[in-house]
């Protein structure tokens, strides 16, 4: 293996990238565009869910109860309606997913018995926004019951002691806000350097065969591990930048906490970004078309990411089988990487299972793509 010869595989590469401007505009823009619609678009927090209120009663501690439900950062009234056929109209319209009914006699309820019933309608088609809606409103619904209690015993001469012996005090590490920002955008880095990295090196030999300059490449002494490293440097280099761009993005942007060491993060950005111009080589050599070869490779690097790194879905609540397959999807280890890097501040030593599988995976695409090529028209 000669320096010299990969060296000019290398320039001719570049220069290739510079006049072909679908790759430039792969290279350079798409990271800045899914960074941005990723981040803005992906979001697992649910607040100012839009709610409707039927108050039948319309006494102090009805309004009471509607102002809680104002006051609630998870809540949005969209209207105050004056019967349930309203409501139902609104829920079907999708103008609130969630209702609110006061029924008439709330008020002399809590003053007789110390207990009320409140309706709680939810639009279930959207399971996850319907399980939080509900669970907020019996939150604010128990904060309002609680508070009413206290004033009732108050207002009877009584004192007031803690109902529960033993309290918690909950402490959230890492995400102090319980932002899913925070985690989603580490993950949106190992989608962006998968798709990136896959989609540039799976256009490098299938452009050659396309513009019939494969007949010179192969009557060259270049040999196939010099042809490999040549045509996937300028890429390395490209991909490591659109990290550079991602993490200014993701810190200054987003204001993501970044708490590990930009060293650990890129040293296993560079295995990561490995594997994937590997894959994405190892595609091109395969399949002739660039169209062909593109799509494959959008298919092998962006759905597994997608899925079943973590970035998406946590891997603890999918089926053991799948928990399984995972074990073989490189940016399985990458996500997990990030996430530990950016909120826990974790460096090499804590990461070393990851980057030994990582490094392993690097190791082993490179070996296939380096001899998937042949010197043949064939």
């Amino acid at each position: 293996m000669k320096l010299r010869r990969i060296k000019a595989i290398a320039v001719k590469e570049s220069l290739q990238i510079v006049r072909d401007p679908r790759s430039l505009m792969i290279a350079l823009l798409l990271p800045i565009m899914q960074m941005f619609m990723l981040g803005y678009g992906t979001s697992l927090d649910v607040k100012h869910i839009p709610l409707c209120m039927l108050d039948r009663e319309g006494s102090q501690a009805s309004q009471g109860l509607v102002k809680r439900f104002s006051a609630s950062r998870y809540f949005a009234i969209q209207k105050i309606t004056g019967s349930y056929a309203d409501i139902r109209r609104d829920i079907d319209d999708a103008t609130c997913k969630i209702a609110i009914i006061i029924p008439a006699g709330f008020s002399q309820s809590l003053n007789d018995l110390g207990t009320g019933t409140v309706q709680v309608l939810v639009d279930g088609t959207d399971s996850n926004t319907a399980n939080l809606g509900a669970n907020y409103a019996r939150a604010v619904i128990s904060g309002f019951s609680t508070e009413v209690q206290l004033q009732s015993i108050q207002r009877k001469g009584g004192v007031v002691q803690s109902m529960t012996p033993v309290d918690s005090q909950a402490r959230v590490w890492f995400n102090e806000d319980l932002e899913s920002r925070n985690f989603i955008i580490p993950g949106i880095v190992a989608l962006v350097m998968a798709i990136v990295g896959a989609q540039l090196t799976s256009l490098t030999i299938a452009r050659e065969w396309e513009r019939g300059t494969m007949e010179l490449l192969i009557s060259t002494p270049v040999k196939p591990l010099e042809l490999m490293l040549g045509k996937l440097l300028p890429y390395f280099i490209v991909g490591m930048a659109d990290a550079a761009i991602c993490l200014i993005l993701a810190v200054f942007w987003f204001e993501v906490p970044f708490r590990g060491t930009v060293a650990t993060l890129f040293f296993t950005t560079s295995l990561f970004l490995t594997v994937v111009l590997c894959i994405g080589y190892y595609v091109s050599v395969s399949i002739r078309s660039q169209v062909g070869a593109s799509q494959i490779a959008l298919i092998v690097t962006m759905l597994p990411t997608t899925l079943l790194s973590g970035f998406a879905f946590p891997i603890e609540q999918m089926p053991p089988f799948v928990q399984g397959v995972t074990y073989f999807v490189s940016a399985r280890y990458y996500v997990s990487i990030l996430k530990a890097v950016f909120l826990k501040g974790a460096g090499v030593g804590e990461l070393a299972v990851p980057i030994l599988c990582l490094a392993i995976y690097a190791a082993g695409m490179i070996f296939f793509a380096a001899r998937s090529f042949r010197k043949t028209l064939d």
